[in-house]
């Protein structure tokens, strides 16, 4: 799978501390659907949600990697892990942590 991201080089992502973000290291870049490009991939792209069914969730079949995904947050946008991001595309990185387990309540007070 390959996509494309515009984003600036310094970037500011967010480190959720739910069980699947913590678990498997995502660190969250969240794009505007028109700064994403998915190049080629999409017939290996699987779909999952839970909770409330609102975040798509995109999985390669072939390694299981979840590189992006709809969050609930932006529907009309990605989340993209900053860690699946080519070395050399990202100068810096500012991490802010999200309280991912208790989301209701986190999302309120996130400014965007």
């Amino acid at each position: 799978m390959r996509y494309e991201v515009r984003a600036p080089a310094r970037i500011t992502v967010a480190e959720c501390n739910c069980s699947i973000c913590r678990k498997s290291g995502y660190l969250h870049l969240i794009v505007e659907k028109a700064d994403f490009r998915l190049i080629q991939g999409t017939e290996a792209l699987v779909t999952y949600r839970f909770n409330t069914g609102r975040a798509q969730h995109f999985f390669c079949k072939v390694c299981g990697m979840k590189s992006f995904y709809v969050p609930r947050s932006h529907p009309d946008g990605y989340s993209v892990n900053a860690r699946c991001l080519d070395p050399g595309t990202v100068t810096g990185m500012d991490v802010e942590p999200f309280d991912g387990q208790n989301w209701e309540a986190a999302i309120r007070r996130k400014s965007w």
